[in-house]
């Protein structure tokens, strides 16, 4: 679903945020991207999700290449924001049909869509409801049906549960899991929350500097070590720490 060999940014000025990064993210996979704030992960996510031109290097994405065709590849991505998307003065049921009717569907198809997408996600009967008017997790829930309007293949999730309460956090893992398990969505997420990594994710893979430090399964990567001391040997540098900042 992802294929990247040797993607690379560099800014203006010189700065190189993300050197030769080669991964891959199969089908039906929850992979987590972690790394410690400056990393190159929002980067390379951009990247991933056109947002942002590589300076270097070769992606295939959703079955596309990235820098060939960024339009089909948008045509089968989905992306969620660390800030979101729902207008708090506009009810979230006429965002959705507008996003519907940007992606070229009908109002009629849009409408379908609208109230499936709502169903998913435990929204149904708040499509009047204005984004202020929502709780933090039914907002962040109203940004994944945005991403979901135009059935994508796969999904970008960039820092998914940041700033909600523990209960509402184990809530949306279970509708990250149902959008795989039930809708066969693949998930490529980023977090600094370490147990939801160890929860949520099939692999996991660690960028620090720019550059990948290491890929693996939760297991593979604790190997007896909690995720934070295994996050720590790999970079020096403590996630969990840099999450509370």
């Amino acid at each position: 679903m992802i294929e990247t060999s040797g993607l690379s940014k560099t800014f203006d000025g010189g700065v190189r945020a993300v050197r030769n990064v080669t991964l891959s993210v199969r089908p039906g996979e929850i992979v987590g991207f972690l790394g410690p704030n400056g990393a190159g992960k929002t980067t390379t996510m951009r990247m991933l999700t056109t947002l942002l031109p590589p300076t270097a290097g070769t992606a295939t994405v959703a079955g596309h290449d990235l820098l060939t065709a960024p339009r089909e590849v948008r045509r089968r991505i989905g992306y969620v924001s660390q800030s979101g998307w729902t207008d708090p003065a506009v009810p979230i049921g006429d965002e959705l049909e507008l996003q519907g009717m940007l992606y070229g569907l009908s109002r009629t198809e849009t409408r379908t869509r609208t109230a499936e997408v709502l169903a998913m996600l435990e929204l149904g009967g708040l499509e009047s409801r204005p984004g202020g008017a929502l709780s933090g997790g039914q907002r962040r829930r109203a940004d994944i049906a945005f991403a979901l309007t135009h059935r994508p293949v796969l999904l970008f999730l960039d820092e998914p549960t940041t700033g909600l309460d523990p209960q509402t956090r184990a809530h949306l893992w279970d509708h990250i899991r149902a959008l795989r398990d039930e809708h066969g969505v693949t998930i490529f997420l980023t977090t600094h929350y370490l147990d939801e990594a160890d929860a949520l994710c099939d692999r996991l893979l660690i960028i620090d500097h720019g550059e990948i430090a290491a890929a693996g399964t939760p297991a593979e990567l604790k190997a007896g070590r909690t995720l934070d001391e295994a996050f720590l040997d790999l970079t020096g540098r403590s996630l969990r720490e840099e999450a509370s900042v």
